[in-house]
């Protein structure tokens, strides 16, 4: 992925109250470590974080941080005046059904079969870092901190669920971090418009006639209609998509028969679709169902199309906004320098931080974590993901500083006089 400074596109409005900020995350830095390790030991299913989600309220209890929960495992904390303007930060805390290497690192999860591979660990503990640095400044803040710990991101489209019960409601602008291996530890990429994809599972059925494979010419044969399928579905992005537009489908799972010498009933497959923009989302959807309709039928077959919104619900794009994205590089190259700020190229991973995005101006920010030193080099959704934590802090760093200077411009003093 390409990365460009973003030094000359940013135009500075004015001090920002950033001075000791770094300092005193740093100070904390053992806190924020440590309460990463502790959760990275109890990763959780999306939607039964309960361990996770007591272990979030304990650590606000201690910081005498209030809070209320929302959507039965998240935590919505909140400092400051109580008033307007309000701005909100998220983190995510659900993990995957993934199993974590013996021996990987010493506070390796105690949970068979799930792991936190996406570092939504490292997203927790850096909010709740935010939670510390906030909460000692808290009288001098010009308006509320709304700080979101957001349950199953990765499967439930949680973000939705916690918009849709509040957690938004009069906030001004919302911010979000999620760690990246491919960009170098310390950089902050981000850049306005669409940074992630809208996404969309299916699963799709082609229905048959089985029989003896003896004998294909009196039976209908699903297989071969699904291998029909799956190649016509391929030019809909090749052939029927811009150049210039982003899009993928990818054909992921296929599924079929028993037996050497038996033609199935049914042929299984799925996949996935993504796509920068909603509406050729909406499109390409219409066009999976009409393209595998009459391909199938040319076989002599009949499908079902399932877009599994159940189990994994429509994930809209990403969408940053634009003002919002200036104000968090300008914020980026104060703390952390001026080659901190990078561009990038939209990711075609979904996330459901889009839903923030639809209620109120965002940005999503990548945290870089690669570290080639320490080995933190392997993808999110990967076994071997690990996690540089020596860039935690910063991350901590970053939310309190764009919840603080955000809060002193658009508050009624207009100025901002934290010495954050």
């Amino acid at each position: 992925m390409r990365l460009l400074p973003l030094l000359a596109c940013i135009a500075y409005a004015g001090a920002i109250s950033t001075d000791g900020i770094l300092s005193k995350a740093k100070a904390i830095e053992e806190f924020v470590v440590s309460t990463r390790r502790e959760l990275h030991q109890i990763p959780e299913r999306g939607s039964s974080e309960f361990k996770t989600s007591e272990a979030i309220k304990r650590i606000l209890g201690e910081l005498g941080v209030s809070f209320t929960q929302v959507f039965e495992t998240g935590i919505v904390a909140t400092i400051g005046t109580g008033k307007k303007p309000v701005v909100a930060l998220r983190a995510d805390i659900d993990a995957l059904p993934i199993q974590e290497p013996e021996g990987f690192v010493p506070f390796r999860s105690q949970h068979q079969g799930w792991m936190h591979a996406c570092g939504h660990d490292g997203h927790t503990s850096m909010l709740l870092g935010a939670a510390k640095l906030l909460k000692g400044v808290e009288p001098e803040l010009k308006g509320t901190v709304r700080l979101v710990f957001q349950p199953n991101e990765e499967f439930g489209a949680g973000g939705e669920h916690v918009v849709k019960e509040g957690a938004l409601e009069g906030v001004e602008a919302v911010f979000g971090m999620h760690v990246m291996p491919h960009i170098p530890s310390g950089q902050v990429g981000t850049r306005a418009g669409t940074i992630m994809a809208g996404a969309l599972s299916f699963h799709i059925i082609i229905q048959g006639r089985g029989g003896h494979a003896a004998i294909p010419h009196l039976n209908v044969d699903p297989i071969v209609a699904a291998a029909g399928v799956i190649s016509a579905l391929q030019t809909l992005v090749s052939r029927e998509t811009s150049p210039m537009g982003s899009a993928v489908l990818s054909v992921t799972l296929l599924r079929a028969g028993d037996a050497y010498n038996v033609i199935p009933d049914e042929a299984h497959f799925g996949g996935t679709i993504r796509g920068l923009d909603h509406a050729l989302l909406q499109r390409l959807q219409g066009r999976v169902e009409s393209l595998t309709t009459s391909v199938a039928a040319g076989y002599g077959c009949n499908v079902s199309v399932d877009w599994r919104l159940q189990e994994q619900p429509y994930y809209p794009p990403t969408v940053n906004d634009a003002a919002t994205v200036a104000f968090t590089n300008e914020v980026v190259a104060k703390l952390l320098g001026a080659d901190a700020p990078v561009a990038v190229e939209p990711l075609m991973a979904g996330e459901d931080f889009a839903f923030y995005c639809r209620a109120a101006p965002c940005t999503m920010a990548f945290l870089g974590i690669r570290n080639e030193t320490l080995g933190s080099v392997h993808n999110l959704h990967n076994p071997k993901f690990l996690l540089d934590e020596s860039v935690l802090h910063k991350g901590s760093a970053l939310h309190a500083a764009w919840a603080v200077e955000y809060l002193a411009r658009h508050g009624s003093s207009g100025a901002s006089k934290s010495e954050l």
